[in-house]
């Protein structure tokens, strides 16, 4: 079993600043490994042995190698992700000024813990869309990502001396007046302007000048030739290694970056040198956008994605069979991986007294009765099991009585494909915080949990399924056992006055 591998998630992590950074860095591991692009809008040619991957809005990206033993009605043995995490987005238009100062208009997305935000060092980065020329001549349109990993944004805090009561009544920022982050003062942004310049017009009016400039030089374009673009802020520190005995990740975007990496690696891991030759279903990822917001959409996990995957998949490998498509989605078996939440030394009556996930201890099984995650006992036996078989530990979270229940695309996906689901993650403190903490031994204990998962899981799955089992014997007769299985009063006789009602 692998170790060691928390350096190369931070590594992935520091990369992927957006959802488009982490399908970009997802591709090249992937092309690296020997996967094939394939696009949605193109024709697939499938076959056993064979391992691609596509992309959509190249925020989401789907990554699927098929055994070479499938035959037409097995399963996909799938792990789920979000490649997206809470963040502050660029607004349409940017460009801001208050009391002497270049602001930059921006927007909460996803469930922040804004307070966080505010004193930290900002960059930027995203994706650009560029005015082109195509090799016959024909102008075109292209994207571009951009990255400015350098301090250019800051969201100043108050002073204390100004707000006296900040330790009784909390610090409650207004997310419109309040989160605006500092650009330039006016004046220094003045300085080199030529007062016979004309003023800017069309896209250029909508953002500073020197906003714009920066982002053009980082997509290698002028100014005049970008369309639009789509930007995120990003704390410009990078991850790295902490805690007296290096037992710690500090960084950004864990949720659900961590999860997305250890998907990723295990299915490269899991799918090389000949790994293939006697596997019977389809080893698959999907890494999705817009989770934090709900999922809703169509790169979303959501939208239809992966049933799209697993109908066309399904369909090439099954020579016409009728039926294939569907038997292979109730074959089917999903992993859905996203962060779960640490027992925290300071808070710990949040947890309930016999569910308290921490570090090092393995990955995290969550459970809710009212379907806010997916689990349930089979697929949760059947995910232990593939661990137990090789030593690795695993935990088990429920939430209070008494507390609200998040919940992730496991509930989601389940409902879309009729698929078997189980919701687990690495335990984590500072859940949705601009800097984030898990320990290193879970990346280890979660990535070979997942891998496991992929070698085990088709030959585990074959010798149970409670669908198929024989009906259960019955014994009695209604009387003896009514079916609202509570014991009934003997019936009497009729009393003679009351006639028999007519039929």
């Amino acid at each position: 079993m692998k170790s060691g591998l928390a350096h190369s998630m931070i590594d992935f992590i520091n990369q992927a600043w957006t959802p488009y950074h982490a399908v970009e860095e997802a591709s090249k591991r992937l092309l690296q490994a020997g996967y094939q692009h394939i696009t949605e809008k193109g024709a697939w040619d499938v076959q056993p042995g064979g391992k691609y991957f596509f992309t959509r809005n190249y925020s989401t990206i789907v990554a699927f190698a098929v055994g070479e033993k499938f035959q037409p009605g097995n399963g996909f043995y799938m792990i789920g992700a979000h490649t997206d995490s809470p963040c502050l987005k660029t607004k349409p238009v940017t460009k801001g000024s208050k009391a002497g100062y270049q602001m930059v208009n921006v927007q909460p997305y996803g469930g922040g813990l804004w307070h966080t935000w505010f004193d930290r060092d900002l960059g930027i980065a995203g994706r650009v869309l560029v005015r082109g020329v195509a090799a016959d001549g024909t102008n075109c349109m292209v994207h571009r990502l951009v990255k400015i990993d350098r301090p250019i944004l800051r969201v100043p805090m108050l002073a204390i001396h100004l707000q006296k009561d900040l330790y009784t009544d909390g610090f409650k920022p207004n997310l419109q007046n309040n989160l605006a982050p500092v650009l330039a003062t006016a004046a220094k942004a003045a300085l080199g302007l030529d007062s016979a310049d004309a003023p800017a017009t069309g896209e250029a009016a909508k953002h500073h000048a020197s906003l714009l400039d920066l982002v053009a030089k980082e997509a290698g374009c002028s100014a005049a030739d970008i369309v639009d673009f789509e930007l995120s802020l990003c704390d410009v520190q990078p991850g790295q290694i902490g805690g007296i005995k290096d037992e710690f990740v500090f960084i950004g975007r864990l949720d659900n970056l961590a999860m997305s990496f250890m998907a990723l690696q295990s299915l490269i891991d899991t799918t090389c040198d000949g790994a293939l030759v006697d596997e019977t279903g389809v080893r698959s990822i999907a890494l999705f956008d817009h989770e934090e917001i709900g999922s809703s959409s169509a790169q979303g996990a959501g939208g239809p994605v992966m049933r799209d995957t697993i109908t066309r998949v399904a369909r090439a490998l099954s020579g016409g069979e009728g039926d294939a498509i569907e038997r292979s989605m109730r074959a089917s078996f999903l992993v859905s991986a996203d962060m779960a939440h640490a027992l925290h030394p300071n808070y710990a009556d949040k947890h309930d007294g016999e569910h308290q996930p921490r570090f090092h201890e393995g990955l995290v099984l969550k459970h809710n009765a009212s379907q806010r995650y997916a689990t349930n006992a089979v697929s949760a036996s059947l995910f232990r099991e593939v661990a137990r078989r090789r030593g690795i530990p695993c935990q088990e979270f429920c939430v209070r009585n008494d507390m609200p229940c998040g919940s992730t695309i496991g509930p989601i996906l389940s409902s879309l494909l009729g698929c078997r689901t189980v919701d687990c993650g690495v335990p984590m403190l500072s859940m949705h915080s601009i800097r984030e903490m898990c320990g290193t031994d879970d990346i280890d204990i979660g990535y070979n949990h997942f891998v496991a998962f992929f070698e085990e899981i088709s030959k585990l799955d074959a010798t149970f399924d409670v669908d198929s089992l024989p009906p259960p014997e019955l014994r009695g007769t209604l009387d003896d056992m009514p079916c609202d299985h509570t014991a009934h009063p003997p019936r009497e006789a009729p009393h003679p006055g009351l006639a028999k009602p007519s039929s």
